[in-house]
């Protein structure tokens, strides 16, 4: 899986960027070996807030090895496009290890042995009941600071296909045992995750685990994991 953010500073980006959101599906829906695609806009700051960014968006894409995934994020004139338009751009290229749930009726990754090596990511896709909105959203600034204060998260975003509706959150960390520790320990994310549970707040959801592989690209200025490298070493 690939999962490629774009950033656009400027109205007539964004704009480009927002059109692209029913343009270039006819592009994915046609390309070869993109088994599994989405297009996704963000909410502000992290991504975590109902408040829609309108400077950065996502396009996750489902491949059938690394490298035809890497051709094709190098070589694509979709991607190409997106990253010229782009003042900033990052790919980071993932390993599904573990999937539970559906999404859009499916199971988009196929899960592969997982190794102990190495950086980790999550992804959480919920469909959300729209009586279940308001109570969502009022956890998401508790959830956000929580996962922001993880001095062990080297990365987060918040994204969705449709806002409000469809929340997409992902994670990476410097390894599962980290991961896990910040998912069960007592405090916003755990008593929001039991609520869902409890409340049947998603019509539909999705939890995996990735192996990181490597990225393309910067955020921020520079690559997150390169930044991560630098940092721990």
């Amino acid at each position: 899986m690939t999962l490629s953010l774009h950033r656009f500073n400027s109205p007539l980006g964004r704009a480009w960027a927002f059109t692209q959101m029913g343009f270039s599906r006819l592009s994915l829906a046609g390309m070869p070996d993109c088994g599994f695609w989405k297009l996704c806009g963000s909410g502000t700051g992290e991504g975590f807030t109902p408040v829609p960014n309108t400077a950065v968006w996502a396009i996750l894409a489902v491949w059938p090895d690394p490298d035809t995934a890497r051709t094709a994020i190098e070589d694509r004139p979709l991607f190409r496009r997106w990253r010229r338009r782009a003042d900033e751009s990052w790919t980071v290229f993932l390993s599904a290890t573990s999937v539970r749930g559906r999404w859009s009726g499916r199971t988009p990754f196929d899960a592969v042995a997982a190794q102990d090596a190495g950086l980790v990511a999550a992804l959480t896709r919920g469909t959300i009941r729209p009586t279940r909105l308001a109570r969502f959203w009022g956890r998401s600034p508790d959830i956000s600071r929580a996962i922001g204060q993880d001095p062990n998260v080297i990365f987060k975003i918040g994204i969705g296909e449709i806002p409000w509706l469809h929340q997409v959150t992902f994670s990476i960390w410097p390894d599962t045992q980290s991961m896990a520790a910040f998912a069960r320990a007592d405090g916003p994310h755990a008593r929001a995750v039991r609520a869902v549970r409890a409340g049947g707040w998603f019509s539909e959801e999705l939890y995996a685990r990735f192996r990181v592989l490597g990225d393309r690209g910067t955020w921020g200025g520079a690559s997150p994991l390169h930044r991560y490298e630098r940092h721990a070493a």
